[in-house]
C-alpha cells in the first residue's frame, strides 16, 4: 500500500505524545497514532510506533478509504475490534492486509463544533481477544484529553490565520494612516523634527501596539514596519529642510538591511531612527553593523525609554545613539520628584559626555517643561507641545513660525 507523501509535520503536544505511549504499552499493541483528516487522506499528526517508522511517521498518511476511520465514524464498525477476522468488512480494507491487522481501537477526535477532526487509534497484528470494554474507556479518557491538546492547537492556529490575514490586509490595502508628534526646540517652541508615527483603520479601533504584535507574531513585522516608514518618509520633502523625521523600527528590521535602500530614496541627514526595544535584541554586533552602514550614510539614531530600567540603558550603552529619549516614566512629575530630578540630570550630564541629545518624551504640564529645561534638555515632545496630527497639522507649525490654531 502507498503511504501520502512526506507533508509539513506538525509535532503532537508532550500530552498527546505521552497518552498514545501509554495507551500502546497498556493495550501490548504495536503501533498508536492520533490522526488529522486532511481532505481524503488521513495524516498522522503523533505517532507511537516502534519498528513502524517507515509506514507510520508524523506528516506521513494514507488515503482514508485504506483506513477503517469512515466505516467506524458511520457505525459500520465498532470502536473496538479484538480480532479483525470477527468483522467481514475489515478483510475489504487495504490497511487490514498491509500491516496486517489483527486487532484495532479506535476513538473519533472531534472539534469543538462536533465535527470530526481524526482519530485515536491503536492496532496490533496480533488478534486481542482480551480487549474489553474498560480498555475502550481508557482510550477514550485519553482520547479526550488529546482533544483538547488538539482543539487549543486549532484555535491557535485558527487565530494566527485571522492575524495573518489582518495584516496582509494592511499591507495590500495600505490602510493606515501616518500622524506626525512635534519635537520642538524648548528654547525657540519650534519643532526640530516630528516622530512619524503610525494609526490603522479597521474598525474597531486597535492600539498600534497591537498590530505590531500581530504582524511579530505571523512573521510579518518587517514588512509592515517597513511599509509605515516608507509612507511616512514620503512627507518628509514637504517638510522644512531643517527639519528631520523620527521613524520607529525594531532591531529584527533593522538587521533585515531592508531600510538601507528604503533611506537612501530620501535626504538621509534628515532622517532619524529611533530603535524600540520591545523584543530583546540577540546580537547587538550584528545590529551594530546594520546601524553603521545607515548612520555613515547620515542617518542618525536614536534610542527611547532612556530611565526606563537596566535594559534601557543597556541599549544606550551598546548603540552609543544620536539621540536619547528620556522615556515618560521619568518626566512625568519630575517637576515634583527630587529622584527623577536626579536621574534625569545625570542623563543628560552623560549625553553631552557622548555628544548625543537629550529627547524628553510624554511633557503633559508646564510645570514639567519648566523642570527640564531647567536640567538643560534641548528638545522635548508631550500633548502639552503637541498631540500627533495629520501633514497639514505639521506644516501648521511653520506658518508663522509656529503653530496655528
Amino acid at each position: 500500500m502507498a503511504l501520502v507523501a512526506r507533508v509539513n509535520p506538525t509535532d503532537g503536544e508532550d500530552t498527546i505524545q505521552t497518552a498514545l505511549d501509554f495507551v500502546r504499552t497498556h493495550l501490548n499493541m504495536e503501533v498508536a497514532y492520533l490522526s488529522e483528516f486532511v481532505g481524503e487522506d488521513l495524516v498522522f499528526r503523533a505517532v507511537s510506533a516502534p519498528g513502524f517508522e517507515d509506514q507510520c511517521f508524523v506528516g506521513g498518511g494514507m488515503p482514508l478509504d485504506h483506513v477503517y476511520c469512515r466505516h467506524i465514524l458511520a457505525g459500520r464498525l465498532p470502536e473496538l475490534i479484538p480480532d479483525t477476522a470477527a468483522e467481514p468488512l475489515c478483510a475489504d480494507i487495504p490497511l487490514t492486509t498491509a500491516i496486517p491487522i489483527k486487532s484495532h481501537v479506535s476513538v473519533p477526535i472531534r472539534r469543538r463544533d462536533g465535527t470530526p477532526y481524526g482519530m485515536f487509534c491503536c492496532l496490533s497484528r496480533t488478534a486481542q481477544p482480551d480487549l474489553n470494554p474498560r480498555d475502550l474507556s481508557v482510550m477514550r479518557a485519553f482520547a479526550d484529553l488529546s482533544a483538547e491538546q488538539v482543539n487549543d492547537k486549532i484555535a491557535s492556529r485558527v487565530a494566527r490565520q485571522s492575524a495573518r490575514a489582518g495584516i496582509e490586509m494592511l499591507l495590500n490595502e495600505q490602510a493606515f494612516d501616518i500622524v506626525y508628534q512635534p519635537i520642538v526646540d524648548i528654547t525657540g517652541n519650534r519643532p526640530k523634527g516630528f516622530e512619524a508615527l503610525c494609526r490603522f483603520r479597521p474598525e474597531p479601533y486597535r492600539p498600534p501596539n497591537l498590530w505590531f504584535e500581530d504582524a511579530l507574531g505571523v512573521g510579518l513585522q518587517a514588512e509592515l514596519e517597513v511599509a509605515v516608514i516608507a509612507k511616512a518618509l514620503k512627507s518628509l520633502d514637504q517638510l522644512p529642510d531643517d527639519v528631520y523625521l523620527s521613524v520607529n523600527a525594531s532591531p529584527s528590521t533593522v538587521g533585515t538591511g531592508l531600510l538601507t535602500d528604503l533611506f537612501a530614496q530620501h535626504p538621509q541627514e534628515r532622517i532619524v531612527l529611533e530603535v524600540t526595544e520591545h523584543s530583546m535584541v540577540e546580537d547587538y554586533d550584528d545590529l551594530v553593523s546594520h546601524l553603521d552602514i545607515l548612520r555613515f550614510r547620515g542617518v542618525r539614531l536614536a534610542i527611547d525609554d532612556a530611565g526606563a530600567g537596566y535594559s534601557g540603558l543597556q541599549h544606550i550603552v551598546k548603540l552609543k545613539p544620536d539621540l536619547i529619549k528620556l522615556d515618560i516614566s521619568l518626566t512625568s512629575d519630575i517637576d515634583k520628584d527630587v529622584v527623577r530630578r536626579s536621574l534625569g540630570a545625570a542623563l543628560v550630564r552623560f549625553a553631552v559626555e557622548i555628544g548625543a541629545d537629550i529627547v524628553a518624551e510624554g511633557i503633559e504640564t508646564d510645570a514639567e517643561l519648566a523642570a527640564l529645561t531647567s536640567l538643560g534638555v534641548p528638545l522635548a515632545q508631550g500633548y502639552y507641545l503637541g498631540r500627533p496630527g495629520d501633514l497639514d497639522s505639521a506644516l501648521a507649525w511653520f506658518e508663522d513660525g509656529q503653530k496655528t490654531a
